[in-house]
């Protein structure tokens, strides 16, 4: 049996296929699975990279694992040739389907590209003690690379409200990266 993590292309290592036939795979248990799992892997993988490389770099290992997973998300998931709020809407949408949580657009300057958003309920940290902390850096990455799948251009997301924090939203806003 090949293995289907080796057997993808070198520059990209993940595709959407590696996800494979869930349903067919969990017939009996279904696709769905409580967010306390979810969060056991994300906040123990954090735990063992932080403790190996320090929490700055392990932040940047899961904002470009979200990365990778927004940019594979979008072009498998959504629409990216419709208009900016047909996308926005179906975006909405999609992450609410799949409950990773609730899309609201604050802002968006067209001219500038200029975006800020926040997820309700948000999958990675609602809940979560107040640690006085912005927790969401895997988000950041899956907000950037949906917003660079569909307009084309590399975007930097922050976070800078969160439910970690006292917050009762996620609050990201995101530029387009200057080049050069």
């Amino acid at each position: 049996m090949d293995n289907i993590f080796k057997s993808t292309p070198a520059h990209n290592e993940f595709t959407w296929d590696n996800l494979g036939d869930i349903k067919q795979g969990r017939g009996d248990l279904g696709e769905d699975m409580p967010v306390l799992v979810y969060r056991l892997m994300q906040y123990t993988m954090l735990d063992v990279l932080s403790k190996e490389f320090g929490l700055d770099r392990a932040n940047e290992f899961f904002r470009a694992a979200g990365h990778l997973a927004g940019s594979e998300f979008s072009k498998n998931a959504l629409d990216l040739t419709v208009e900016f709020p047909v996308f926005v809407s179906n975006l909405q949408e999609a992450l609410k389907e799949l409950r990773i949580g609730i899309l609201r657009m604050e802002l968006f300057d067209a001219e500038s590209g200029e975006i800020t958003l926040t997820v309700g309920q948000d999958l990675d940290c609602s809940g979560l003690p107040v640690t006085n902390e912005n927790v969401c850096t895997y988000d950041e990455g899956f907000i950037s690379g949906i917003l660079e799948a569909y307009t084309g251009k590399a975007y930097d997301v922050r976070e800078i409200d969160c439910w970690a924090n006292g917050d009762r939203v996620c609050r990201f806003r995101g530029n387009v990266e200057k080049v050069g």
